[in-house]
């Protein structure tokens, strides 16, 4: 199963030259289950149909929009089952992003599978929110798999760094709010010590944005794996990064993608 997590930058930019060579891209690459943030769909643009193949299913966003059409989405080569949504407007300091954690529900050719994508608060400031999004994300997915167990793959932009406390609970490395879990790092799993840095003025849109100054390259996007007592349920086999160059001068988005290939172990 290949898995990817790829930030649209919503249609900043030259949005059709982007859209080309995101389709091009998303062709080459064949993933098998997407988790898209920054979409945009509306009443008369939907980007993430412009953009994968047709045989492709689509689940947005329903919950925590703010009206603009920007949101979160899930796309499946294969039939998508329940798709679960938590709330993540935990505090008032997150009214003004549409955090959100999507848990579609899947039967993959590897088995059932819950694809989990969580897009959380944005603001470097807001890592006590993050903290109790990931436990909600977290807490929801051991309801689910305590009645049905499958597969678990959390992927998105995390907005956190590796060593960031949200993203250590999601290790397993620390516990919050009286809770822990355990996920495997795919990029770690198989770079381990290499930056992978997904958000980076080495790519020009960054600079471009509106809401940033300066900024450090940083890794913030990720996929996990769920662990259970005998380890991932999944083994990861490759992971890379995608859209971390331009084609023919044009970048496809502000965050590079992260591409992992899973299987059973």
């Amino acid at each position: 199963m290949r898995v990817l997590t790829l930030n649209l930058w919503g249609m900043g930019g030259d949005w059709p030259a982007r859209r080309a060579v995101l389709a091009a891209g998303l062709r080459e690459l064949r993933p098998d289950v997407v988790a898209f943030q920054e979409a945009v769909k509306t009443d008369s643009v939907d980007a993430v149909g412009d953009i994968v193949a047709p045989e492709f299913r689509v689940a947005h966003q329903t919950r925590g929009l703010l009206g603009d059409g920007n949101c979160a989405a899930i796309a499946s080569r294969w039939p998508l089952g329940h798709v679960h949504e938590v709330d993540l407007q935990l505090t008032p300091r997150t009214a003004d992003f549409p955090a959100t954690t999507q848990l579609a529900e899947i039967d993959a050719p590897i088995g059932p599978l819950l694809f989990v994508n969580h897009l959380p608060s944005w603001k470097p400031q807001l890592e006590r929110e993050r903290e109790l999004q990931a436990v909600a994300a977290a807490r929801r997915v051991e309801e689910i798999v305590a009645r049905d167990p499958r597969h678990v793959v959390l992927a998105g932009d995390l907005d956190a760094t590796p060593e960031a406390s949200s993203i250590r609970f999601l290790r397993g490395l620390q516990s919050l709010e009286g809770m822990s879990v355990c996920y495997r790092d795919a990029w770690e799993a198989i770079h381990p010590g290499e930056p992978g840095h997904t958000f980076t003025p080495r790519n020009p849109l960054v600079l471009e944005e509106t809401d940033v100054r300066v900024e450090l390259s940083r890794r913030i996007d990720h996929i996990l794996v769920r662990c259970d007592e005998r380890g991932p349920t999944l083994r990861v086999v490759d992971c890379a990064l995608a859209f971390d160059e331009p084609s023919d001068g044009v970048w496809a988005s502000d965050h590079f993608g992260l591409v992992a290939d899973l299987e059973q172990p």
